[in-house]
């Protein structure tokens, strides 16, 4: 898969976030698929669509009616692609509404043979680009 089809694939599963949508992640994952967090207030690594999922869902859960908004795509190389994203949503225990916050995160997607391998999660859109030795 060329960069350029990465990209569309990573863009594809954003048009789904931006609305809501989490649940098409078992076509574009693989089943081996890493999905790390760095930094906030849980970070760690899961490893497997299972516990991927697990994951996923139980921060979802926390919040209603959560979106991803994209703001940029960049191709890092022929496997990354980053996502400079804010996400949506209201808290459920306190009513917190992301919207209203200044959250700028990112994401790291690294793609194999047209399925998601690694996802990287960064709260703090400032520590991912000092960790890829990119500026804003």
């Amino acid at each position: 898969m060329t960069s350029s089809a990465n990209l569309d694939l990573v863009r594809s599963i954003y048009a789904d976030w931006e609305r809501g949508d989490f649940r098409r992640m078992r076509e574009w994952a693989d089943p081996e698929i890493a999905l790390a967090f760095v930094g906030g207030s849980e970070p760690g690594t899961w490893t497997g669509l299972a516990a991927v999922e697990e994951t996923a869902r139980g921060r979802l859960d926390a919040w209603e009616a959560p979106y991803i908004t994209a703001e940029q795509y960049r191709e890092l190389d022929d496997e990354r692609v980053l996502v400079l994203f804010s996400p949506g949503g209201i808290g459920k225990a306190g009513g917190l509404d992301l919207a209203q916050t200044p959250t700028r995160a990112a994401h790291v997607f690294h793609v194999r043979d047209g399925k998601v391998t690694r996802i990287v999660s960064y709260w703090d859109r400032d520590r991912a680009l000092a960790d890829l030795g990119l500026e804003d």
